[in-house]
């Protein structure tokens, strides 16, 4: 197990959502560190979180708001490592409260670089989504322009010690807002609605996500966006893993919603690297080439990982596995 979180102050943005929950419980058990602070705006999450948690000297709760730059200013004194998971994700929402979720996700991502450099944060790692490539909704685009804010954040750090970089991954399993609640909801009925038989998804579980995270924080050396190898299903699959036998109506693509989605575009390929167990978007900059360290090999011309062309398929034993642990 890595050493590198030993004796380190972390910020979690965005810390009492299910990301931030699994994160903080997964870094208390594994590692040492000297101080976890959670940063979310909601007191009576943070209030349920401290009696779920339990008592830890090693967890600091912060009341506060991304868009607040004098608080973050305080709330990141003093930290080695923050990772920004803070976000306005629902996509609804997004789209009826356009300026909060720019005021949050775009002005948000600013004030963690600006705070970040300004402090003296040796790493900041954001987390992102496949709706932020070739975004057609409002939440994806405004993850975009954070994606850029942060992969930037590098240029603007210039020679200080301060490193930003992303991740970026899909659908997770069971967290608040996913189709699973849905469906089990539904199958109480007897009838699920389904927007389309053909739609794919990527998939990943809270686990998988943290983990994906504590790694790619380890790795990370600036501007690089990381992108895990993670399997892809079928709504249709998910419908019978959690409601067999259920009857299906199907409602037609919602606004702002795709067939399939993406996590590396052929554009994208062009400059990413296959590491592995994750592909590794490089930075097209100047800045880069002078810090540059090969970490895998060259994709093929005309390489997209799509949800529907990946070579990792869940079947439906799989997914009921998957939502039932």
């Amino acid at each position: 197990m890595s050493s590198f979180w030993d004796d380190k102050t972390i910020l979690l943005t965005g810390g009492t959502g299910s990301f931030g929950r699994r994160f903080t419980e997964t870094v208390l058990r594994r590692h040492q560190v000297r101080a976890l602070r959670i940063f979310s705006r909601d007191e009576l999450k943070q209030s349920e979180m401290q009696k779920e948690v339990g008592p830890d000297d090693r967890l600091r709760y912060f009341i506060g708001d991304v868009r607040d730059r004098d608080r973050l200013l305080r709330a990141v004194s003093g930290c080695d490592v923050i990772v920004h998971a803070a976000a306005l994700k629902q996509v609804p929402a997004c789209e009826y409260n356009p300026l909060e979720a720019v005021r949050t996700n775009i002005m948000g991502a600013a004030n963690i670089v600006d705070a970040a450099i300004d402090r003296g944060v040796p790493r900041v790692l954001a987390l992102s989504t496949d709706k932020a490539v070739n975004p057609v909704n409002l939440y994806g685009a405004t993850k975009l322009c954070a994606e850029k804010l942060f992969v930037q954040g590098n240029s603007y750090a210039g020679a200080a010690n301060t490193r930003f970089s992303c991740v970026r991954y899909g659908n997770v399993v069971g967290s608040r807002g996913s189709v699973v609640p849905l469906f089990r909801q539904q199958a109480r009925g007897g009838e699920i609605t389904l927007t389309d038989e053909r739609m794919t998804r990527f998939w990943i579980t809270l686990e998988q996500g943290v983990d994906f995270v504590l790694s790619s924080t380890e790795r990370m050396r600036g501007g690089e966006v990381f992108v895990p190898k993670i399997p892809s299903m079928k709504l249709t699959d998910l419908a019978e893993a959690i409601a067999p036998g259920c009857r299906r109506s199907f409602i037609g693509i919602r606004p702002g919603e795709k067939l399939h989605e993406a996590l590396l575009t052929e554009d994208e390929s062009r400059h990413a690297l296959d590491a592995g167990d994750r592909y590794l978007i490089e930075p097209e900059h100047p800045w880069w080439q002078h810090d540059k360290v090969a970490e895998g090999k060259p994709l093929p011309d005309g390489f997209r990982y799509t949800s529907d062309n990946n070579s990792d398929w869940l079947s439906v034993d799989q997914l009921r596995r998957m939502v039932e642990s």
